[in-house]
């Protein structure tokens, strides 16, 4: 019998529904995450079978998938049970801008769309690249303060920051972001960030509405140039802290606009979306 390539998919996060359906292979998913809100099709279409830190294994089991797709140590729990059960799981854990294109290259490969899946990086990075090229006529870098959670206050994860840099911006907690876990993002002291007086304030809490109201009532934080200029501003979680297709397009676009605005007068033209 001769090698084939997986034909039911179960994608327990959205990145790896989004990087099928972008290269014309959605009819390989049999269940995705209950969180999954791109493309907005696929939740009319598949059976919604996990959270992110739980999954219903013998809803898992009965779809009979031949290849099961998760996302960092955190799923490793999720990962190790269906292993155990007999089934083949594989575990992306990209967390730079690179690290994700790499994702979307081997998904690609993994399903026999490998030119495919050329095409579609060719265009994510054409659009990165149109927007780093935008960004650069900016009159002024802003200082950007991404806040991932709010209790305890979190900062941008590495591909977050990067693409902070990349639409025009400095992220104040670059160092931060690094981190492999989000326990060595955690903002210790609210006042580190009245110390940055951050030019503009993204928040984005993990799928929680942002309550730019609540940040701004925060002690001391008045002397922060973003608060007293009104720059506090949410980018949806489904759009950022994916690390796939979403992040690369639609969430460093509304970095760009939300940084060109605050940045002052330019020239040029404001770049398109990118993908």
């Amino acid at each position: 019998m001769p090698a084939r390539y997986p034909e039911r998919i179960v994608c327990l996060t959205e990145e790896s529904t989004e990087t099928l359906y972008l290269l014309g292979e959605e009819r390989r998913i049999v269940g995705i995450s209950g969180y999954t809100v791109r493309p907005p099709r696929a939740r009319r279409e598949k059976p919604r079978i996990s959270a992110f830190l739980s999954a219903k294994t013998d809803k898992i089991l009965a779809l009979k998938p031949d290849l099961v797709i998760g996302f960092s140590d955190l799923q490793a729990d999720i990962a190790r049970d269906l292993a155990k059960a007999g089934l083949n799981v594989l575990i992306f854990n990209q967390r730079s801008v690179q690290q994700i294109l790499d994702m979307i290259l081997a998904l690609s490969s993994l399903v026999g769309a490998a030119e495919k899946g050329v095409r579609v990086l060719r265009d994510l990075e054409a659009g990165l690249d149109e927007i780093r090229s935008s960004s650069k006529v900016f009159a002024r870098r802003p200082r950007v303060y991404f806040e991932e959670w709010d209790e305890p206050m979190i900062s941008g994860i590495r591909w977050v920051s990067e693409l902070v840099e990349i639409a025009g911006g400095e992220d104040v907690f670059s160092e931060q972001s690094h981190s492999q876990a989000a326990t060595g993002r955690i903002v210790s002291d609210a006042n580190l960030v009245i110390e940055k007086n951050p030019d503009v304030v993204l928040g984005s809490w993990c799928g929680k509405k942002f309550r730019p109201e609540r940040v701004a009532a925060r002690p001391g934080w008045d002397r922060i140039a973003a608060v007293r200029n009104g720059e506090l501003h949410e980018v949806k979680s489904a759009d950022i802290l994916q690390p796939g297709p979403a992040a690369l397009t639609d969430g460093v676009r509304q970095i760009y606009e939300i940084l060109r605005r605050s940045s002052g007068p330019a020239s040029g033209t404001p770049a398109r979306a990118a993908g």
